[in-house]
């Protein structure tokens, strides 16, 4: 070959190598940069379907059952329901619904994404637990020791799928509390947060006349009942408690009714454990302040000031909302075990509402009402759960 064309085919091997070496250098940090991106990329949590189903007081009870779905949409998922359909919550939103005692508790939404059936009757209780499971959900809430049994039957029933049942243990044909091993139970104290506000209720009272309204008469409202009375007789043996019970826990008409009969009879104070029915009471309590009369009522389950911010004095506060929190971060995070939890004062489970209406001595009564708390959370004091653990403060 001659010289020249060894020279020329020396450069065009040259130039060749040039270029893919330049080609190689112009697609590196290309393909490092999607590698990196690719990396960097934290994998997405999956979502989860829990789903809930409502006793018969049903979502806009403004208490036991609502409290249930903030647990679960507003505080679980972020969400709100608007017009039938969720959206998302602000943080502002999220963050006024959360009381400064459950600062610490780092709730924030999660990853699910909420499915609630409300029943109408208790007929409806197990098809609908049956639905959520038939539907996929990683998790069921039964909100009430009215699904006890329904809880007990679809757990059975389906093994394989977790349930969260809210106010009752399982309870064997025996009578007696077991546990499944898919089935988280949380019960509450509430015989604790009822002296607090019983208490309160002694210290506040004029006429030394106050009143109970309970819903169904079940040991779980006596609970209340055996609380407030208590806590009447440690603040104020004179008083008398009228007790009442209307039998239901979704007649509005029905706590109205009974609730004006106390109010005639001069109660000045009314404690209502009653599901719906107890929005019948704030009502009836509500109209007697506008009829110039002086008389308050306590709200329960949620802070139900929002309801009658004049007329009422505080609210016995059941945590059912953390309940359902917790339970659905721990099913988030592969934690849900079964099993019985119990949630008292010490456990941040019950407590009372902000006092925010005025009545003589009231600093002095608050620092009372904080004075037994710490006694009860001390363990130096024992609330009867039942009246029939009382010694004072007859009922009538």
């Amino acid at each position: 070959m001659a010289p020249h064309s060894l020279l020329r085919l020396s450069l065009m091997s040259a130039l060749v190598l040039v270029s893919a070496c330049k080609k190689q250098s112009e697609t590196k940090p290309e393909d490092a940069k999607q590698a990196s991106t690719q990396a960097a990329q934290a994998p997405q949590a999956k979502t989860l379907k829990v789903g809930l189903v409502t006793d018969v007081g049903g979502r806009g009870d403004h208490s036991f059952n609502d409290s249930a779905l903030r647990g679960l949409e507003l505080w679980g998922a972020g969400k709100k329901l608007e017009g039938g359909a969720y959206k998302d919550a602000s943080p502002e939103e999220l963050k006024e619904t959360l009381p400064p005692d459950l600062a610490s508790r780092g709730i924030a939404p999660l990853s699910i994404t909420p499915v609630v059936l409300q029943s109408k009757v208790a007929e409806d209780y197990d098809p609908n637990l049956q639905l959520l499971v038939d539907q996929g959900v990683a998790l069921s809430v039964g909100v009430g020791f009215m699904l006890e049994g329904a809880v007990e039957t679809v757990a059975k029933r389906n093994p394989d799928s977790k349930f969260l049942l809210i106010d009752s243990p399982l309870v064997g044909s025996d009578g007696k509390p077991y546990t499944l091993p898919n089935v988280r139970t949380v019960v509450f104290q509430e015989h604790e947060g009822s002296f607090l506000v019983g208490a309160l209720a002694g210290l506040a009272t004029q006429v030394n006349k106050v009143g109970f309204v309970g819903g169904m008469e079940v040991p779980l409202i006596k609970k209340f009942e055996a609380g407030f009375r208590a806590g009447m007789a440690a603040t104020n043996p004179k008083a008398t408690v009228l007790v009442n019970y209307t039998g239901s826990f979704d007649n509005v008409a029905a706590g109205k009714q009974v609730a004006q009969d106390l109010v005639s009879k001069g109660v000045d104070i009314i404690f209502q454990a009653a599901g719906s029915d107890g929005l019948g009471v704030i009502q009836a309590v509500k109209e007697a302040r506008d009829a110039n009369k002086s008389v308050f009522v306590i709200g329960v389950d949620s802070d139900q000031s929002h309801l009658a911010p004049d007329a009422v004095l505080t609210s016995m506060v059941k945590r059912v909302d953390l309940a359902v929190y917790e339970a659905v971060r721990d099913l988030s995070q592969g934690k849900l075990q079964g099993g019985d939890v119990v949630l008292g004062l010490k456990e941040g489970g019950v407590t009372y509402a902000p006092v925010r209406v005025e009545f003589p001595k009231r600093a002095e009564a608050l620092e009372k009402v904080e004075q037994l708390r710490a006694q009860i959370v001390a363990g130096e004091i024992q609330v009867p759960s039942h009246p029939s653990q009382l010694k004072a403060a007859p009922a009538k």
